[in-house]
């Protein structure tokens, strides 16, 4: 075989390659897309709606009985944590006590 051929063969397999790559990423990226769009579809799998009542674990308020560590949930922040009403800051999932 001949140098050019074999250059041009291996051109070839190169930019094949580099199609094939470019195509996977672009697949990827689409699916990434369409599970996000089907997260923010899907308001479901949220672990607290405002207005929920959510008791604090008692690890985090020791002494005071299950009353006083009840709140009602105010607002629902995008990153999934929330904010109560008579506690000021953000609340994470894992301070409360297991929603059954």
């Amino acid at each position: 075989m001949k140098r050019s051929t074999k250059r041009l063969l291996g051109g070839l397999a190169l930019a094949a390659g580099a199609m094939g790559a470019a195509g996977a990423f672009v697949l990827k990226k689409k699916n990434m897309r369409a599970k996000q769009q089907l997260a923010a579809d899907n308001p479901a799998s949220v672990w607290a709606r405002p207005g929920m009542q959510v008791t604090f674990r008692a690890e985090l308020m020791p002494g005071r009985q299950r009353d006083a560590r009840t709140y009602t949930i105010k607002e629902l922040l995008p990153s999934g944590r929330v904010l109560l009403d008579g506690v000021s800051g953000e609340h994470a999932e894992k301070e409360f006590e297991p929603i059954r």
